[in-house]
């Protein structure tokens, strides 16, 4: 297989938009990416430091410690039961095993990548790198039987819509009929918001509801980027189905991809500490309260958004046009194309910026104009 060109970073057709916002008098709000601006807890930095000296390389599996703080955090912050360490393996982060996946699958020409219509573009970039064909389907009575690989996400990046047991259920025993492995991006599931999901944790695909016993090409991924504001770390996980997670080891430990020491020992450090992660989440549910009411004062519908670090919001006038309105007093979004063809008129709004920043939005939405 020859890598095929890919299409340019969709990102880059921002930085006139960014100038733009620039030039306003009280400097730019960035909303446009969700980076954490809120300091990694104490906690994750102290135990970073005292893995300083790691002299010896890394295992790619994981150390025990690490596989065990997965398996206890999957058991108490998601009523995941059953796990053991070959279920179980840490990544660099969650993009790159997104965009990964399917090529060390061995997936191809011919083999069908289903996504979620309202996307993370990876998941796409991910079908083009392995040569296979992506398609964006919420249904699964639309997967065709050519379905290798299945992407969920849920809270969902843009939309923060989250599957219940039943849709999860439904997706996973389509996934059977194909014999597909089916993969959750379940990176925002500590950020619930609306009911049910203020109150009940949001269920993952591992959920003994959802796979009955039998964890068979059912995959979770999760990142800590988001609930521990550890972006910067690279620091996330698998975890399921023992037969895929053997493979992409395999193909890890021939390539190198394991993560560094220090990292596994911070890690650690934020999986066992529930604390940090309800400080940060209060903190973007005060931010989301303050975005969300200014939004809609200012003529923006708010369309699913009940989890996850963004509000999916239209005016209903075409998207670049929006941006380039919230441009003009200094806001940048991110442009609903860049999430599937079938939202032209949504923008994103991400939660990633200081209260500082997050009040000042607000104020500049008062004039923003009709």
């Amino acid at each position: 297989m020859v890598l095929k060109p890919l299409p340019d970073y969709p990102w880059d057709q921002m930085v006139p938009f960014a100038t733009q916002a620039r030039q306003h008098e009280g400097g730019i709000i960035d909303l446009s990416i969700g980076s954490p601006v809120d300091a990694t807890p104490d906690i994750v930095q102290q135990a970073l430091r005292a893995a300083a000296d790691a002299h010896a390389y890394p295992q790619t599996v994981g150390t025990p410690a690490l596989q065990q703080a997965i398996i206890d955090w999957y058991d108490r912050r998601r009523r995941v039961t059953g796990l053991e360490p070959k279920n179980v393996l840490p990544t660099i982060g969650s993009k790159e095993l997104v965009a990964f996946m399917p090529f060390m699958l061995g997936l191809g020409a011919g083999d069908t990548i289903v996504h979620p219509r309202a996307a993370y573009p990876t998941y796409a970039i991910g079908a083009a790198i392995a040569g296979a064909t992506p398609l964006a389907s919420d249904d699964p009575a639309e997967w065709p039987q050519s379905t290798r690989l299945i992407w969920l996400n849920s809270p969902g990046n843009p939309d923060g819509r989250v599957l219940s047991v039943e849709e999860l259920r439904a997706a996973v025993a389509r996934a059977r009929e194909l014999d597909a492995v089916i993969v959750s991006d379940e990176c925002y599931a500590e950020l619930g918001w609306d009911a049910p999901w203020n109150a009940d944790p949001i269920p993952s695909i591992l959920d003994p509801r959802v796979i009955e016993g039998d964890r068979r090409n059912i995959v979770a991924i999760y990142s800590l980027s988001k609930q521990s504001s550890m972006a910067g770390y690279r620091a996330a996980f698998a975890a399921g189905c023992s037969g895929v997670l053997g493979r992409l080891l395999t193909v890890r430990k021939h390539a190198g991809l394991m993560l560094p020491a220090p990292l596994q020992a911070a890690m650690i450090a934020a999986l066992g500490d529930d604390e940090h992660v309800s400080v940060q989440k209060e903190r973007y549910r005060a931010r989301r309260a303050v975005l969300r009411t200014a939004l809609e004062h200012a003529g923006f519908r708010i369309d699913r958004s009940e989890a996850g670090l963004y509000l999916w919001a239209t005016e209903g006038r075409p998207a670049w046009e929006s941006i380039e309105r919230l441009a003009a007093v200094g806001i940048l979004a991110g442009p609903g194309p860049f999430y599937g063809d079938g939202y032209p008129q949504h923008v994103r709004f991400s939660l990633t910026a200081t209260d500082e920043r997050i009040a000042a939005a607000a104020m500049r939405l008062r004039l923003f104009p009709e």
